[in-house]
């Protein structure tokens, strides 16, 4: 939903995101278990290694959230005073980020930063009345709230988090939400494959949830139509409506035609006209 006139504010959970994004890279649980060895500083050079491998890239967060509209307020909310984040503050300062300093109440807690960032962002759609965009960077199911309260206040509201540390639900509370992973310029980790087992392999030969949205959006809309053949477009809508964090790239294909036409079981394409039409397969009209 780009919009040359939009008006978008960003919020950043840095907290979040860096820790997210260094389980994504190095394995589940891998910030946790070497997080004594991060905050000590002390120039260990295996986390040296392992932090710089897991570097975040601000400036694909940034430019992403203004491809929504005009910046107005850019906002990252992190202890600035621990060395994980100290690397990040030039880097943020160089793109006009203000950094909001959150000191956590004892050594290992939370800092409190969900609660601050809620509080701000309500306070700016109140004080900032042409703020149309709103850009939670979290994963953290604790923002579903926030993302709510903003789409009852009309603002639009997109979500960026990493693939498989985000909350389901926060994806769901979003209008639109896009994983860091697939965000353009990050490069996809390379993650130790785990070993199949007879169970694991049969469950992939069964699930495939692209293929169910897409059954269930075509479902949905040929019944408030009344009609077997949809847009293309009208149907890609609807599945970004049932699942905000829907994205054909995720799946391995460059448009949404490809992805319909990869599931042939699902759907049938009509590209014989101007416009792309698709509907479910085997339905005659």
């Amino acid at each position: 939903m780009a919009d040359p006139h939009g008006r978008v504010a960003v919020y950043l959970d840095f907290d979040n995101i860096v820790m997210s994004w260094y389980d994504r890279v190095h394995g589940r649980n891998s910030y946790a278990r070497d997080r004594q060895r991060i905050v000590a500083g002390d120039g260990d050079a295996e986390i040296t290694e392992r932090l710089a491998a897991a570097m975040i890239d601000v400036g694909a967060i940034i430019d992403y959230a203004a491809t929504f509209g005009t910046l107005v307020l850019t906002r990252a909310y992190a202890d600035w005073s621990s060395p994980v984040n100290a690397v990040y503050r030039s880097q943020l300062v160089a793109r006009a980020v203000d950094l909001v300093q959150l000191f956590p109440a004892a050594a290992y807690a939370k800092n409190g930063a969900d609660i601050r960032l809620a509080v701000d962002a309500v306070e700016d759609m109140f004080r900032l009345d042409d703020l149309t965009h709103v850009v939670i960077v979290a994963g953290d199911s604790d923002y579903v709230p926030l993302a709510q309260r903003c789409k009852r206040l009309g603002r639009f509201v997109v979500g960026i988090g990493v693939a498989g540390s985000t909350a389901k639900s926060l994806a769901a509370a979003c209008d639109q939400f896009h994983a860091y992973d697939a965000l353009p310029g990050i490069p996809a980790p390379a993650v130790a494959e785990k070993p199949e087992t007879a169970r694991s392999r049969s469950r992939k030969k069964t699930v495939d949830p692209g293929a169910e949205l897409l059954q269930r959006a075509l479902r949905l809309e040929s019944d408030r139509e009344g009609e077997d053949w949809q847009h293309a477009s009208a149907v890609k809508s609807l599945i970004k409506r049932l699942d905000p964090s829907f994205s054909e790239k995720a799946y391995g294909f460059r448009s949404f035609s490809e992805f319909v036409k990869a599931h042939a079981d699902v759907a049938e394409v009509d590209e014989s006209g101007h416009i792309v039409l698709i509907r479910l397969a085997g339905e005659k009209t």
